[in-house]
């Protein structure tokens, strides 16, 4: 069995973010709400290193390799989930649910009072990963194209 490991990134993971960052958005390209997704968040490429040096971004890790990332904001005490992905490979094994309560702790050293994520219809795992921290829907947004 895998321990789930998670640690702050620092700018020596970034390499490593830019291609997870690239297999999560193209996973989303097909996927129900993935193209507004994609619209409304910049690609970071490049940026990993400001990303991580500005925010809390948090990576999960097999050995030396990057297996999993959350970036989180904080905006008038809401901690925001920006982005969370773990690959598919390692899925199932604890690396999302640790990577969020991560995500939470740091959030409440900080003074947040709220989270808000997004998880995007039909993505059942980052539901259920929501879910299982006892993070709960408020609102449904839905749209058409006009």
């Amino acid at each position: 069995m895998i321990d789930p490991l998670i640690r702050r990134a620092d700018a020596a993971d970034a390499d490593q973010l830019r291609w997870l960052e690239v297999i999560a958005r193209t996973a989303l390209i097909d996927q129900r709400g993935g193209q507004r997704w994609l619209a409304t968040h910049a690609e970071r490429g490049g940026t990993w290193e400001a990303t991580i040096e500005s925010g809390d971004v948090f990576a999960a890790y097999i050995d030396d390799v990057v297996v999993g990332y959350l970036v989180a904001t904080h905006h008038d005490q809401v901690l925001e989930i920006d982005d969370v992905f773990v690959h598919t490979q390692a899925r199932e094994l604890g690396f999302g649910d640790e990577l969020l309560a991560a995500a939470l702790t740091s959030g409440r050293a900080a003074g947040m009072h709220l989270l808000e994520g997004v998880a995007l219809p039909g993505d059942r795992d980052t539901k259920n990963l929501y879910e299982r921290a006892g993070i709960k829907a408020r609102m449904i947004v839905v749209s058409t194209e006009l």
